[in-house]
């Protein structure tokens, strides 16, 4: 399943799995967030109902981009200035979409269920 979600002012294709440098968050790294604006959601080639839809998502790290060199020049006018800028990015990691982490959950409860079970027969 994937979903395209918005933060930071941009928009972002994600699956469970996927690893997504986005805009600085609050937060540290093994922190749990929650993106809450799902645009669109789908599996397949169809999409799905988006209504309470959010992306869970872990934070890997809190990092700063390449160092962007900002210089001006006025010809004529001894006119020279040089600044730098290094934006800060939070990496994250889309731990599940929707109700999938709750269906894994299900799931891994059944089979612990079913194990003692087949071992008492």
């Amino acid at each position: 399943m994937f979903a395209i979600v918005r933060t930071g002012g941009k928009q972002y294709r994600v699956a469970a799995g996927d690893k997504i440098v986005v805009e600085k968050m609050a937060g540290e790294a093994g922190d749990k967030i929650t993106l809450d604006d799902v645009l669109l959601a789908g599996e397949n080639g169809e999409l799905k109902d988006i209504g309470g839809l959010t992306v869970s998502a872990e934070i890997i790290a809190q990092a700063k981009g390449e160092k962007v060199i900002v210089f001006k020049k006025r010809r004529r006018h001894n006119y020279r200035r040089k600044n730098g800028h290094r934006q800060r990015h939070t990496i994250l990691r889309i731990v599940a979409i929707g109700n999938e982490d709750k269906k894994s959950k299900k799931a891994a409860a059944k089979s612990e269920d079913a194990a003692p079970a087949a071992a008492e027969a």
